[in-house]
């Protein structure tokens, strides 16, 4: 359904992206950010799902700031790899990023970001750092509670697994204390990554949900 191609940012920095487009009229477009295993699978199925409900969906290639075309599965060797490139993660850059993919959406009408893990933190600084966008959904941003005292400028939705290592209850309370606008759902029982169906730690009742009230979500504020 998708297809690879480069974007280019207002710094002159040429990306990988992978942009999926739906059938018929788009509702809008949406900007996917990824997690520390770059623009792999999942999250072009990602963008697929979304084309299949009527938008347009771009992932940009954030790790192409440091590393070409990174792409990684999810065995404990590979995201032991992922993470090794966390030290090199520049938020202000991975706006410029987003903005590059919100850029190329000109066009599909309103704008939306979703992300995952890293892209999950990204999604929440699009919505408070970048203009033009309706709508904003974090799945498990680990980083969100660091960024907490910063106000989105568009609606917000945010999902957590109760039982993320990554994330303690008491960051998700905190979270919820500085945005109380937001949507904040918390998933029982739910690790890190309970939305990816290709990770272990995959929870099928968790992530149809989280989906769903994303589905909802955008539907809501996308008009």
């Amino acid at each position: 359904m998708g297809k690879q191609f480069k974007l280019t940012t207002t710094d002159q920095h040429s990306l990988g992206a992978y942009r999926a487009d739906p059938a018929g009229k788009p509702k809008g477009g949406i900007v996917v950010v990824q997690e520390i295993f770059g623009v792999n699978h999942h999250i072009r199925a990602v963008c697929d799902r979304l084309a299949a409900l009527g938008y347009v969906a771009v992932a940009p290639a954030i790790f192409d700031r440091f590393v070409r075309d990174f792409e990684s599965g999810y065995t404990p060797d590979e995201i032991a790899h992922a993470r090794s490139y966390l030290g090199n993660l520049d938020w202000d850059k991975m706006m410029l990023d987003v903005a590059a993919a919100q850029a190329d959406l000109k066009g599909a009408g309103p704008l939306g970001v979703i992300g995952f893990c890293m892209g999950g933190t990204a999604a929440f600084l699009a919505a408070c750092r970048l203009p033009g966008l309706s709508v904003s959904v974090s799945f498990y941003g680990g980083m969100i509670g660091k960024f907490a005292d910063e106000k989105p400028k568009c609606p917000m939705q945010m999902h957590f697994g109760e039982k993320d290592e990554g994330i303690p209850m008491d960051v998700v309370d905190a979270i919820k204390a500085k945005q109380p606008q937001a949507e904040v759902y918390v998933y029982p029982g739910a690790p890190h990554g309970f939305y990816c169906d290709e990770r272990a730690s995959y929870r099928k009742e968790s992530g149809d949900l989280a989906w769903s009230r994303t589905h909802e979500f955008f539907s809501k504020h996308m008009k």
